[in-house]
């Protein structure tokens, strides 16, 4: 499984490339366009990063959470 850092990175190496091209080509609107998906694209990405994690906690183990538990977590996660 990939890293958070590694994917977070990723993701702003894809829009860092679009950026920079559109701003060689003074693309003004489209550079804030690309601001404005990254910051949505990267708060999508968290949220489905937490996720990942609470569903990937081994059920039963010490440190892990039993379902309920996990449930519980995605309840509270979606009230924020």
């Amino acid at each position: 499984m990939r890293s958070r850092d590694r994917i977070l990175a990723n993701l702003e190496t894809i829009y860092r490339d679009s950026y920079d091209r559109a701003k060689r080509e003074q693309l003004t609107r489209r550079m804030e366009e690309l601001d404005a998906a990254y910051q949505r694209d990267q708060l999508m990405m968290e949220v489905l990063l937490d996720l990942r994690d609470l569903f990937t906690q081994v059920p039963g183990s010490s440190s892990g959470a039993g379902a309920l538990q996990t449930i519980d977590a995605l309840r509270k996660l979606a009230k924020r």
